[in-house]
């Protein structure tokens, strides 16, 4: 009976320590898309805005982030971007915050501590985004005609401690 109450002790006592290791881990979580399918009717239209198939995308991207609370949605200031971004911005009650892609430092997200993020770019920058947080060009620029990559990094503490690249055809 010892042994028992003496190991339910030492199992109760790890346990305590470890969630509470869990508790005191600052962990930011943040999504990049590219923007769904945009209008090519145009070929000299430089801020064209979503198909319909697009404008569907962009509410399945809503759907797939459905049980993540987010606590900021960013866009460039270009028609497609913003409707990419809106579905998942009013499912969470935000303004989308706008963003310049020559301007904007992506490790300036990894100071945001216990945030839920998605960002919406292009397919030249939503990669190159990723490689800077990451510190290594683990991800290639994407094709013009893929709009289903999500990429997912986790970051405990400061650090990166996950990245993924997820296809949501």
């Amino acid at each position: 009976m010892q042994r028992v109450i003496l190991f339910l002790f030492i199992v109760a006592y790890n346990f305590t320590g470890y969630t509470q290791d869990i508790k005191g881990t600052e962990t930011t979580t943040i999504y990049f898309i590219r923007h769904a399918e945009k209008d090519r009717s145009n070929p000299n239209d430089r801020n064209p805005a979503l198909t319909q198939d697009g404008l569907g995308r962009a509410v399945k991207w809503a759907e797939v982030l459905k049980n993540q609370k987010l606590d900021a949605v960013y866009s460039t200031d270009y028609n497609r971007t913003k409707q990419t971004a809106a579905p998942s911005a009013a499912k969470n009650g935000l303004e989308v915050t706008l963003y310049d892609p020559r301007n904007f430092n992506p490790n300036t997200l990894k100071e945001l501590k216990e945030k839920t993020i998605l960002v919406v770019g292009h397919s030249n920058t939503t990669p190159a985004m990723v490689n800077t947080i990451l510190g290594s060009k683990k991800y290639q620029q994407i094709d013009d005609s893929n709009n289903g990559n999500l990429y997912v990094v986790t970051i405990q503490n400061g650090t990166v401690v996950n990245s993924t690249l997820l296809y949501i055809n």
